[in-house]
């Protein structure tokens, strides 16, 4: 006669390596007890539990009211490498959301993350410079980090870090050039920049070409690139392949010719003919940009020299698709063949 058993396996929906969830609103406080617990396999399997609920932004948000901003700040400076791993994570996937981007800088998680910039386990650093990366995104995000003292820090990690990672931190620096490039260049960062442009790997070089473009918005940043003679190197990257890049060569170009040192240097390192050979790219952003650097070089006697030879390339562009394009070829070509 048979008879009933109870199997000795766990059900097949039900993972081992993660906290049971409470039943309805009990969930996540009950979660966050378990964040506290001094038992690490609690810990452990609170934290991935949590990484499942957060890409939920309601859970994210009842998070916050709850209190686990606290819970996870001091879990960036448990000694388990699981559990810092898997505290970064939450803090990334809570990053994607408009709530949880707010709470955390509501919250001052971005010094506490910033502890972990030498953490040994790869995937921690990882982590959370794509929180980092997130974060910028906003304006007030950026601020944040710039007033948290840490773009130094972030720019000397672009000379050290694991390429995977190198790549990740030039976005947020984008972001902070953007608000204020005074730590950047105390830092070195032109010179550090000067390494990343010709780097094997296109996202790197694209990434750096971008944030080389922020620094030279900014009278200080223009000096110090014609001071550390790279405006030869910005003139060689107008030839890669990738069209970003050369889009932001050619950007860093247009900002760095407003100056008379920057006229004189691009045109010593034959900038006007990629430039005008440029307009005929097909990338918008690209012909945008060589147009205003074009004009910028065409106020100096020897650029307008040059460029009165090559102005029926430039009137060319005065047909292209974009309007944006059409509007700085009329400009270039009337301050080209402007006469006293």
């Amino acid at each position: 006669m048979a008879e009933a058993r109870v199997s000795t396996y766990l059900p097949p929906n039900i993972d081992p390596t993660k906290a049971p969830i409470a039943f309805g609103q009990r969930a996540l406080p009950k979660l966050n007890e378990e964040l506290r617990d001094p038992e690490l396999i609690t810990r452990q399997r609170a934290l991935m539990a949590l990484c499942d609920l957060v890409h939920d932004p309601e859970n994210v948000y009842q998070a916050m009211r709850l209190g686990f901003m606290e819970s996870l700040k001091n879990l960036l400076y448990d000694q388990d490498c699981t559990v810092r791993q898997k505290t970064t994570e939450v803090f990334y996937i809570m990053a994607s959301h408009n709530a949880g981007r707010e709470g955390i800088l509501a919250s001052e998680v971005i010094i506490a993350l910033s502890r972990l910039l030498d953490d040994p386990v790869d995937i921690c650093r990882m982590n959370m410079h794509q929180t980092y990366q997130m974060l910028s995104e906003l304006p007030a995000g950026a601020t944040a980090l710039v007033n948290a003292a840490l773009v130094s820090q972030l720019m000397s990690k672009v000379d050290s870090e694991l390429e995977e990672i190198q790549e990740v931190i030039l976005d947020p620096l984008h972001f902070c050039l953007q608000a204020d490039v005074t730590q950047a260049l105390s830092a070195g960062a032109v010179s550090i920049l000067k390494g990343k442009l010709s780097h094997p790997l296109v996202g790197i070089r694209r990434k750096a070409a971008c944030a080389l473009m922020e620094i030279c918005v900014p009278l200080e940043g223009k000096e110090s690139v014609c001071k550390a003679d790279m405006v030869p190197l910005v003139v060689q990257l107008l030839d890669d392949s990738d069209s970003e890049v050369r889009a932001n060569a050619a950007g860093a170009l247009m900002y760095i010719t407003i100056t008379t040192p920057g006229k004189y240097a691009a045109l010593q390192a034959g900038a006007i003919p990629k430039l005008l050979d440029l307009v005929k790219d097909s990338h918008s952003k690209v012909r945008l940009n060589c147009l205003k650097a074009l004009t910028n070089l065409s106020e100096a006697p020897e650029g307008r020299k040059i460029l009165l030879n090559g102005v029926n390339v430039i009137q060319g562009c005065l047909a292209d698709s974009s309007e944006a394009v059409r509007r700085a070829a009329a400009i270039a070509v009337r301050v080209i063949q402007w006469k006293p």
